[in-house]
C-alpha cells in the first residue's frame, strides 16, 4: 500500500496545500494505528497496517518536497539530514524496540505506545503548520493511476514470493512479468499525457538518474541485511530475538547521531568524496559479517553492523539530497515520488533476493548449523556484490548545474 501511494504523491502535492495534505494523511495514519491497537483478529491488524501505509506513503514524499523546495541550496543537506534522522533511524530502531516490547508486553502495545506521538503530530500540524498554497492544477488520470498501482502490486507480490516457491513458478515469474509490463504501459501513457502523474523528463537529468540507481542498490543491501543479521544471531548462534534486536541498537544509535552530520557534510564537501567513503565503509562492514562463522560472538556481528550503519548514513542522506538538487523545482514532486517508489521496489527486491540466495545455498549445502551458516554468509556476499556495483557508479557523481 505504501509503494502504491507514493507514486500518486506527485499529483496530490501539486494539487493541494502542504498543510491540508499533512493534516489529512497524518490523521489517516492515526486511524490505522487506533484500529491496530483495538484489533482482535489478524485481518483487522492487516487493515490497520494498510491504513497506516496510506498515511506514511504520502507524508514521506511531502516532507521531502517541502524541505527541498523551501530551503536554500547551501542548507539543503543539513535540513535533509534532520529529516533523514527520522526516516532512516526509524526502520533500524524499529526491530530493536519491537523485540523489547514483545518480550514484556502483548503485541497490541506495538500500536498503543506510538499513539501519543501521532496525536501530538496531528495537533502540531493543525496549530503550527503554515498555509503554503500550490499553483498547479494537474489532471487526475484514473487509468494511469490504476495501471501503476496494479503494476507495483504485481511486481512486489512477485518479489515477495521468491524463496517461498520456485523462481520459475507463476507466483514469481507471472506476477513479476505482469508488474513490469504494466509499469512499461504506465510509462508510455505518461509520456503521451499532457499532464502526467509523474513527469519522466526527470530522467534526462543524469545526476538524478545515477543517484537514484545508486540509492536502489544501497537500499537493496540494507533491507537484505535486516534479514541476515537476525537469522545469524538466532539460528546460528542460538540467541533470543531480544538479543538480535539489541545487536541492532548500537548501529541505530550511531545512525541517529550521524544523520544530521552527514547532511552538513553534503553542504561542505563534493558528493563523490562523501558517497565513495560511505560505500567503502559499508563494504568493509559487510565483509566482516560475511566471514563470521558459528564460533563468532554477537559482539563481532554488532561491530560489523555499526560499521555498516556508519557507511549507510554517509550514503543515503547525501545521495537523496544530491538527486533532488539536480532537478528544477518544478519537477521536485515528480522526483521525490519516483525516487521513493524505486526505493520501495529495491527494498522488496533486496529482501526477496537475499531470501532466494539463502534458500539456494541451503539446498546445495544442508545439515549442520555450520552448513546453515554458509547460506547466510552467501547472503552477505551477495550484498557485498551489489555494493561493489554501487561503488563503480559513484564515480559518475558530480555537483549538478544549478537549475531552477
Amino acid at each position: 500500500m505504501n509503494a502504491i501511494m507514493i507514486p500518486t504523491s506527485a499529483y496530490f502535492i501539486k494539487k493541494f496545500s502542504f498543510r491540508h495534505l499533512f493534516i489529512v494523511f497524518s490523521s489517516i495514519f492515526l486511524v490505522g494505528t487506533i484500529l491496530g491497537a483495538v484489533a482482535n483478529t489478524f485481518i483487522m491488524v492487516i487493515i490497520g497496517r494498510m491504513i497506516q501505509a496510506i498515511g506514511t506513503g504520502m507524508m514521506m514524499p511531502l516532507v521531502n518536497v517541502l524541505a527541498m523546495q523551501y530551503t536554500t541550496r547551501s542548507k539543503q543537506g543539513a535540513v535533509m539530514g534532520i529529516i533523514g534522522l527520522a526516516f532512516n533511524f526509524s526502520p533500524i530502531i524499529g526491530p530493536t524496540l519491537s523485540g523489547i516490547i514483545l518480550q514484556y508486553f502483548p503485541w497490541q502495545y506495538l500500536f498503543i505506545l506510538i499513539l501519543p506521538f501521532i496525536i501530538a503530530v496531528v495537533l502540531l500540524a493543525i496549530f503550527q503548520l503554515p498555509q503554503i498554497e500550490t499553483h498547479d492544477n494537474p489532471k487526475f488520470d484514473v487509468p494511469s493511476l490504476i495501471t501503476i498501482s496494479l503494476g507495483l502490486l504485481f511486481l512486489l507480490s512477485g518479489f515477495s514470493n521468491i524463496g517461498q516457491t520456485s523462481f520459475f513458478s507463476w507466483k514469481v515469474l507471472g506476477f513479476t512479468i505482469a508488474g513490469l509490463v504494466l509499469i512499461v504501459i504506465f510509462s508510455i501513457m505518461e509520456n503521451k499525457s499532457a499532464k502526467p502523474i509523474i513527469n519522466f523528463e526527470i530522467f534526462k537529468h543524469s545526476q538524478f538518474t545515477f543517484a537514484t540507481v545508486i540509492n536502489m542498490l544501497i537500499v537493496l543491501t540494507m533491507y537484505g541485511n535486516t534479514i541476515l543479521l537476525p537469522l545469524m544471531i538466532q539460528m546460528i548462534l542460538h540467541k533470543s530475538p531480544l538479543i538480535s534486536g539489541l545487536a541492532l541498537l548500537p548501529g541505530a544509535v550511531l545512525t541517529g547521531f550521524m544523520s544530521p552530520v552527514s547532511g552538513r557534510l553534503f553542504d561542505k564537501y563534493p558528493i563523490k568524496r562523501i558517497v565513495v567513503t560511505g560505500v567503502l565503509i559499508d563494504c568493509f562492514g559487510t565483509f566482516m559479517q560475511a566471514v563470521i562463522d558459528v564460533n563468532a560472538s554477537v559482539l563481532m556481528l554488532t561491530l560489523g553492523q555499526m560499521i555498516r550503519q556508519l557507511g549507510l548514513v554517509l550514503i543515503l542522506i547525501p545521495i537523496q539530497t544530491h538527486s533532488l538538487s539536480a532537478l528544477p523545482k518544478k519537477y521536485l514532486s515528480d522526483g521525490v515520488a519516483t525516487f521513493n517508489t524505486l526505493r520501495q521496489i529495491a527494498a522488496s527486491f533486496g529482501t526477496a533476493i537475499i531470501i532466494a540466495v539463502i534458500t539456494m545455498a541451503d539446498k546445495i549445502i544442508t545439515g549442520s548449523t555450520a552448513n546453515q551458516a554458509v547460506g547466510i554468509q552467501a547472503g552477505f556476499l551477495a550484498c557485498l556484490g551489489f555494493l561493489l556495483i554501487a561503488l563503480a557508479l559513484t564515480f559518475k557523481l558530480h555537483r549538478p548545474d544549478i537549475v531552477d
